[in-house]
């Protein structure tokens, strides 16, 4: 509207500059029509409308020039504020977006996707067929938490990765103020049992008891918004001799899930960073959805180390991250 009014004024001085030009125009006929009485006059008045006309149609332009350059002048204030203004609402929408987008984050690390009904038993994301074409990683790590806890949680973060924790329910325990961390960060905390028995002596109904000793330490800690029923067997729930188990765990209502890649981090106390990457690429050649297993105890330090170029390598195979909820 304002560029509007600034151009209608821009016209009207022009228009008035050409009307200033006709009226002298038409005091020269006037002159030459009642002039002939006198010659003498006429002559003279000639030569002083001459002077006059040129120096009015000089000042008449240069106003007209003046009042032309004013105007693209605002127009073009006009339009430069407008682009500003224009670019500052873009940047604001961009960053109230991403705002929101951490919040629903969160959210979504806790609840399940499109509220579908989670069913007990296996769970294997590696078995499902995909239609959209994209590579998926889900970064997982059990037997946590730790003091090695607080790094993996800032790389993630640097990298905006959330990923998978599986908690012993006595490391819990010792630490609650980790797993309150790991929930305001919007990871996904699971159960890997109280104890952590990898023999399974205790048998499957013990078993089960012992991921429920687990649970209620979890939602001891993090409260109410903790429902998930996501466990993971130590050592994995591979094999015939655990079919019991894994039968009674799914009676409870727990699903539970296994990995199909892996870091060998657990082959030994500490494996070097050098050995850490060489499994990550010798595992995950011609997949395209993984879940990896890695863990955050107090001795992996080298997990630590080898995960900023863990995440690298995956990105550069197109890996998108996940978490499985």
């Amino acid at each position: 509207m304002d560029m509007l009014n600034n151009f209608n004024i821009s016209i009207f001085f022009i228009l008035e500059g050409v009307k200033t030009i006709g009226y002298t125009v038409l005091g020269i006929k006037i002159i030459n029509i009642f002039g002939d009485e006198n010659n003498i006059m006429l002559n003279y008045n000639k030569k002083e409308n001459k002077k006059m006309t040129k120096k009015t149609i000089i000042i008449t332009f240069s106003i007209i020039a003046v009042v032309v350059l004013s105007a693209v002048f605002i127009i073009n204030n006009k339009m430069a504020m407008d682009s500003k203004n224009k670019a500052k609402a873009l940047e604001d929408a961009r960053i109230k977006k991403e705002k929101l987008k951490k919040i629903m984050d969160r959210r979504e690390s806790l609840l399940p996707k499109e509220n579908k009904v989670l069913t007990p038993g296996e769970v294997a994301p590696w078995n499902i067929k995909r239609t959209d074409g994209r590579k998926v990683a889900y970064l997982t790590f059990d037997d946590g938490p730790s003091t090695n806890t607080i790094q993996i949680l800032q790389i993630l973060d640097q990298n905006k990765i959330k990923a998978n924790f599986f908690l012993i329910g006595s490391n819990a325990e010792k630490h609650p103020e980790l797993v309150k961390k790991e929930v305001e960060d919007g990871e996904v905390v699971g159960n890997h049992t109280y104890s952590h028995q990898l023999n399974y002596k205790e048998g499957p109904e013990n078993f089960v008891k012992d991921l429920d000793r687990c649970d209620d330490i979890l939602k001891s800690i993090i409260g109410k918004k903790y429902d998930s029923k996501l466990v993971r067997f130590p050592g994995g729930s591979f094999g015939p001799r655990l079919q019991p188990f894994r039968e009674e765990a799914t009676k409870a209502g727990y699903r539970y899930l296994d990995w199909n890649d892996e870091t060998g981090d657990a082959d030994s106390n500490n494996p070097p960073v050098p050995v850490l990457l060489n499994n990550i690429k010798k595992y995950t050649q011609g997949k395209n959805v993984v879940v990896i297993l890695m863990h955050d105890t107090k001795v992996k330090t080298n997990t630590v180390q080898a995960l900023p170029q863990v995440i690298e390598y995956l990105k550069s195979q197109n890996f998108n991250f996940e978490t499985i909820q």
